[in-house]
């Protein structure tokens, strides 16, 4: 019988314990075995993880190197390999809750109108996080909600799912593979080493309304995230939110729509009175924010788009 969901987990030197718990999520799926695949894409690990990680337990489980690094080549090789029509992007830090694939799979029947749709995203800490990062872990995809929600707007936030459970069908994922071979993706807008550029999953979800079709998000969908204390440091945060302003402006120009921030002397005065009002950690992480946007502006006045 031909599967008719593949599971795509991408991983560069993995945390054992955190692969481990995927991994056991993923056993205790209640979509029977037979329907689905699960291909593990080593994406250059230092040591290779096909010796190391057993997948024998699933009859339709394989290994795949990828020796390109980088999360989006990763990407391409699990969409390139994968044989089912949805498939469902699990990230090596991603426990899904038991019935995620049986869910993701009736959502699909269900709504064929939409090419890419997601799920709620709770934090997982390894230690209890400092109350100030509250309001950052957005950040960190971390997102819970009660009500469904679906749009064709490839730019609303309040429909655009995340990469931690991102489930696309296969005309959609194929659709952004051919963006990549024609050369029309110029930079790649995803981790690749110890970068924090961001923005591969949503380009590869807004492909659905390139073609006509929608996303959404679904508070059935349940994913818990595993974060370790070092991304709750303020460096790592000041570097994340410069990386993802950057990817933000990038992004969007691949669709023709840029968005330049303003330079004029009164939007320079509001930044000013603003910072007066910030403690010193959000007038760093504010400075981030302008110097990632900034950086993107003269990245594509320099033709990189």
């Amino acid at each position: 019988m031909a599967v008719e969901l593949s599971v795509i987990t991408c991983s560069h030197n993995p945390r054992p314990d955190y692969l481990t718990q995927v991994l056991d999520a993923l056993k205790r799926q209640t979509l029977e075995y037979g329907r689905w695949e699960y291909l593990l894409i080593d994406n250059a690990s230092a040591e290779p993880l096909a010796p190391r990680l057993d997948l024998s337990w699933h009859p339709n489980g394989r290994h795949v190197r990828e020796e390109k690094l980088g999360l989006t080549p990763a990407r391409l090789r699990g969409i390139r390999e994968a044989q089912g029509e949805l498939l469902v992007f699990v990230d090596d830090d991603n426990v899904l809750d038991s019935n995620y694939l049986a869910e993701s799979k009736r959502i699909a029947e269900d709504w064929p109108p939409l090419g890419a749709f997601g799920g709620q995203v709770s934090g997982a800490f390894d230690e209890t996080p400092p109350e100030w990062t509250r309001k950052y872990w957005s950040r960190l995809v971390i997102r819970e909600f009660e009500q469904d929600s679906w749009s064709n707007v490839p730019w609303l936030h309040e429909t655009m799912p995340s990469g931690a459970g991102l489930c696309v069908r296969r005309s959609v994922a194929m659709r952004y593979v051919k963006y990549h071979a024609e050369g029309k993706r110029k930079i790649v807008l995803d981790r690749a080493g110890d970068t924090l550029l961001s923005g591969g999953d949503t380009d590869l979800a807004s492909t659905a309304c390139d073609m006509g079709l929608g996303v959404g998000l679904f508070a059935s969908l349940k994913v818990n995230h595993l974060i370790p204390p070092t991304r709750l440091s303020e460096d790592y945060l000041a570097k994340l939110i410069e990386g993802m302003a950057f990817s933000g402006i990038v992004l969007r120009s691949f669709r023709g729509e840029a968005r330049e921030p303003s330079s004029s002397i009164k939007t320079s005065i509001a930044d000013q009175i603003r910072k007066l009002l910030m403690t010193r950690r959000d007038r760093r992480f504010f400075r981030a924010v302008r110097s990632g946007e900034s950086r993107a502006m003269r990245f594509l006045a320099n033709g990189h788009n």
